[in-house]
């Protein structure tokens, strides 16, 4: 998912250097532990070292990158202490978001609410992975917009960063897209309802499912953590 201009104003080869590799790295066509190379970066886009050491940094500043001196840059490792962190946090901000929905949403609300879910329904059957995460964001933002929390999104999209690999793992390995459409469904109709209690507990199980993918990658592919070293 591209991340805006953090400026919001014209864009620049730092964004798009930036956009590029967010979307390598958050979509797994890099892989923890690759390394990557600023004159290679360079080289792709036709520009200096120092853009690329820019976007470089901000990557690092999402805890996407590894920067070490005199030593290869590297796509970051998982760290199972930010993953806990990072989810504590984002359940959080979220249990008191379902809850402000269910107490808040009107019609126009529950309308958009059941669009979400169509659009979740079309790319399941094309089995969009990607289209499906972005499907995912937009979801969980409409209801802080429902909440009248918009600003609660910006907490729960840098959390949800922080765990956007292992989600798109658990997406195209385990086949988990209709399992989250159901959970989508359970918080809708809590939202929908006016069930403030049925939406936080639906909501705490979607955010439980990845419970199972951590272990099972952390097993398979152990290499992809960070040891206790690191």
């Amino acid at each position: 998912m591209t991340q805006e201009n953090q400026a919001g104003g014209r864009r620049t080869s730092v964004d798009e250097i930036f956009d590029d590799l967010y979307d390598d790295i958050t979509s797994m066509r890099l892989r923890p532990g690759d390394r990557i190379s600023e004159a290679d970066i360079a080289a792709k886009f036709g520009v200096s070292r120092q853009p690329v050491r820019d976007a470089f940094s901000r990557l690092e500043n999402l805890n996407l990158l590894l920067i070490r001196p005199q030593r290869a840059t590297e796509v970051k490792r998982f760290s199972s202490r930010e993953i806990e962190k990072s989810r504590f946090v984002r359940a959080a901000v979220e249990a008191e978001v379902f809850r402000r929905a269910a107490r808040l949403c009107d019609d126009g609300g529950a309308a958009l609410l059941e669009k979400c879910l169509a659009d979740q329904r079309k790319v399941i059957a094309e089995q969009d992975y990607e289209a499906f995460g972005a499907l995912d964001y937009a979801f969980h933002e409409l209801l802080c917009e429902i909440a009248k929390v918009d600003f609660a999104f910006d907490v729960i999209r840098a959390e949800k960063a922080k765990v956007d690999r292992l989600c798109m793992l658990g997406l195209a390995k385990e086949d988990r897209m209709p399992q989250l459409l159901d959970d989508h469904s359970a918080i809708v109709a809590a939202v929908t309802g006016g069930d403030e209690e049925k939406a936080v507990e639906a909501g705490m199980i979607h955010l439980s499912r990845l419970d199972a993918t951590i272990e099972r990658i952390s097993t398979i592919n152990a290499n992809y953590f960070e040891t206790e070293t690191e």
